[in-house]
Formats: C-alpha cells, sequence, structure tokens
C-alpha cells in the first residue's frame, strides 16, 4: 500500500511541472499578432504589479509573441522592443509595417509589374496571403491590395506561408 502511495506522489510531482509548462494558448511560438486596442501598456514582466516600460499607441500594429504566461504574452515590436501585454491586448488580426524606405505596391508579384501605390514608411497594412516559397505577400494597405516583397515589411516570417 505504501508502495502505491509513493508512486502517486511522484507520479503528482513529476506532473505539475508539465502542467504549468503547458499554460498558455497552445499556439505555436513565436508567432505575430496585432495590437487590438489604440492604447496598450508594456510591461517589465507577466503581470499587473510589473512597472509599465512603454505604451503603444497605435491599434493593429503588427507584434511578435515570443512568450507565454498564463494570460500573457511576451511581445517583441518591428524596433527591437520587448516586454509583457495581457492576452486581451492582442489579437490574431495579421498585419505589416512598412521598413525600410518608401515602398511600392505592385499589381503582381514581380518587381516589374505595374504599381498600384506608395507606402511609406511606418504605414500599416493588412497581409491577404503570402504563398509558400514567394518572397512576396498579398497586402491591402488603405484600400490598396497589391504585391510587395517581404523583404519591405515586417510582420511575416521569411518563410511563413499565410492564407
Amino acid at each position: 500500500m505504501s508502495f502505491l502511495v509513493f508512486i502517486l506522489l511522484m507520479a503528482t510531482f513529476f506532473a505539475i511541472p508539465a502542467a504549468l509548462a503547458t499554460e498558455g494558448s497552445g499556439l505555436p511560438l513565436p508567432r505575430f499578432v496585432s495590437l487590438r486596442a489604440g492604447e496598450v501598456n508594456l510591461r517589465t514582466g507577466p503581470g499587473v504589479q510589473y512597472p509599465v516600460e512603454w505604451v503603444y499607441l497605435r491599434q493593429k500594429l503588427p507584434v511578435e509573441v515570443i512568450a507565454e504566461y498564463l494570460t500573457w504574452r511576451k511581445i517583441r515590436d518591428w524596433q527591437g522592443a520587448q516586454g509583457w501585454v495581457h492576452q486581451s491586448m492582442v489579437g490574431g488580426l495579421r498585419t505589416i509595417i512598412i521598413t525600410g524606405n518608401t515602398r511600392t505596391l505592385r499589381r503582381e508579384a514581380k518587381v516589374e509589374s505595374a504599381p498600384v501605390a506608395l507606402a511609406d514608411v511606418g504605414v500599416i497594412g493588412q497581409i491577404l496571403e503570402c504563398p509558400e516559397d514567394s518572397g512576396w505577400c498579398k497586402v491591402d494597405i488603405s484600400g490598396h491590395k497589391g504585391w510587395l516583397r517581404r523583404v519591405d515589411f515586417w510582420g511575416v516570417h521569411r518563410d511563413e506561408k499565410v492564407e
């Protein structure tokens, strides 16, 4: 009988850390999401007891979730800033932010294709699709739909397929 109690105690002892390690959304890491609100506090740790280090004032800004702890998400922005936000402040809408220089949206996924619109650095758009094994993504920026090279923006992983 005591051997059975010992086995149950050991099983419980080893099961608790495993259960704690899996708490969170269960979604893959890292992954891109966007900010849901127009004002989001970036904290130094996963909880309201941690100080606010930064306040984002851009709804739909793309961020990368790099870690999770219960209802908190550790994010990284396009400039490399990292911190914790509550899960209610991020959503699954896939957006991008233009980086580098003014970029040209193209009618087709070809450099020689006709231009659709120009997008300045810092402009946010929505990803419509990113085919697998393609250096291009179809995006919507302020109602202008076109193709951008993946190197022209931040918000998608290099070989990621988005449908």
